[in-house]
């Protein structure tokens, strides 16, 4: 079997963490099977459709790596090929399978006074809901049976459709709903494989008789396990949910976000918990996805970006450090800060936060601080004896070797001998003005050999 996936997102928001993990779900199963990934826009809602959120889901994708393959299109100047198949840009094929029911007698116009709650739901605006009127809608004659249809994760699941009734398809001749235009697209796009949220089960079985109705061949089913927000309630924007764009924006890898995803719900059996996407296309299978739902946590997410920070390096974050902390600093400088940040940062915006928050000030202007903090609490002998053997030996210390090994070299003999909390406590406060911050080599060579012993003068000046 070639499998065919899909990803049918609404352009009616930015696409967030769950809708991203179904798609790379889908992504990652027909690449397995050496298939295709569709995509495809449900843009009917032109109320609440944006461009602007087409484009953020088209973006994501794509920083994600989630590189769809192309689809033939039936419209009415015959077949196409796009990149991108709208829903909205179909109405006529809509229009003439509706009139193939209608005349075949498998659905038929209900006259009705008010518009039923099921079209309501599927494409009317809430601005709308209230008083909505309608004179009629299209319904499918329900056969009322029970379906059943082995899903790839839950196992077998029955329905029996007979409570559902004679339910609507259309609000009218020229506005199909969900139900009917997305079992017409899934047959024309010949997919095989439908792969989504575990909200979507209830859908099933109307979908499954649309498609009886029609003769289309019916796709295997698969419905993933919700992201659940910690306190395990469906995770949501009012429970931390924020878009894909965002995780983007705040400096984290693409290749964290979909190895995160990827563990959301799914265990290749392994211990093992870094992958790369060549890697998770190998490893994926869906009898391997979990019935339960998966707790987000960003915690976890950042441990996961920090790992493949580590494989890119501490010179990596030289683009992401803010101008005014690099500012007349030598090469070799900016890069002695960037090793202090890679140390205490998981994705670039954390280097932002810090310094937001005032946590680099002493790489900005002059620390200041009471004299009494120089006396480490340990020490039984006041700092200024410590403070003047450093401005000695560091004055020694050439420019070119003013590095963190050649600071650390210079000083750690001293600092030994003397206690290295009586020689590097006042040191560090010296040089930085704070309790706590980097240890004084790495301080030394960020601010570079003037600076430092300037403020170590200033330190002696003041005990």
């Amino acid at each position: 079997m070639n499998v065919i996936t899909r990803f049918p997102p609404s352009p009616t928001g930015k696409l967030q963490l769950g809708n991203a993990r179904t798609a790379l779900f889908n992504y990652l199963f027909a690449k397995h099977h050496g298939g295709s990934f569709l995509f495809r826009l449900e843009d009917t809602d032109r109320e609440r459709s944006k461009k602007e959120f087409e484009t953020d889901i088209v973006e994501s994708l794509e920083w994600l790596g989630l590189t769809h393959d192309p689809v033939t299109s039936q419209n009415a100047s015959g077949a196409s090929t796009t990149e991108v198949w709208r829903q909205s840009e179909r109405g006529e094929m809509y229009k003439a399978k509706l009139k193939e029911l209608v005349d075949r007698n498998l659905a038929y116009i209900s006259k009705e006074s008010e518009l039923a709650d099921e079209a309501k739901a599927d494409f009317v605006s809430p601005k709308r809901q209230e008083g909505a009127k309608r004179d009629e809608v299209i319904r499918f004659r329900n056969p009322n049976k029970t379906i059943t249809f082995n899903d790839l994760i839950r196992g077998e699941i029955k329905f029996d459709t007979t409570e559902l009734g004679d339910f609507v398809i259309a609000k009218s001749m020229e506005e199909p709903i969900y139900h009917l235009a997305v079992v017409i697209d899934d047959a024309e796009m010949g997919i095989t494989h439908i792969i989504r949220g575990e909200d979507g089960i209830s859908n099933t079985p109307r979908q499954i008789l649309i498609q009886e109705a029609f003769g289309f061949t019916r796709p295997e089913y698969a419905h993933v396990p919700l992201i659940l927000a910690p306190d395990r309630t469906k995770l949501s924007k009012r429970r931390g949910a924020i878009p894909v764009s965002e995780y983007r924006a705040r400096g984290y890898f693409p290749e964290a976000v979909v190895n995160y995803l990827a563990l959301l719900g799914w265990n290749p059996g392994t211990d093992k918990e870094l992958f790369s996407m060549q890697e998770l296309i190998e490893a994926f299978d869906l009898s391997k996805v979990q019935k339960g739902g998966a707790v987000f946590g960003e915690e976890k997410m950042r441990w996961v970006n920090k790992e493949y920070l580590k494989k890119e390096g501490a010179s990596s974050l030289i683009p992401h450090i803010p101008s005014e902390l690099t500012a007349d600093k030598t090469p070799a400088q900016v890069l002695t800060i960037a090793e202090m940040l890679f140390e205490r940062i998981s994705v670039f915006s954390d280097i932002q936060k810090d310094n937001e928050s005032g946590e680099f000030d002493y790489l900005l202007k002059e620390p200041e601080y009471s004299k009494e903090l120089l006396q480490w609490k340990k020490a039984t002998e006041g700092p200024k004896i410590h403070l003047e053997e450093a401005l000695s030996i560091l004055t020694n210390v050439s420019s070119e070797n003013f590095t963190k090994s050649g600071i650390k070299d210079a000083l750690m003999p001293y600092a030994e001998a003397k206690g290295k909390g009586n020689v590097l406590w006042p040191l560090r406060m010296a040089l930085s003005g704070k309790e706590q911050s980097p240890d004084p080599f790495t301080l030394g060579a960020c601010l570079g050999k003037e600076a430092t012993l300037r403020r170590l003068r200033h330190a002696l000046s003041m005990v």
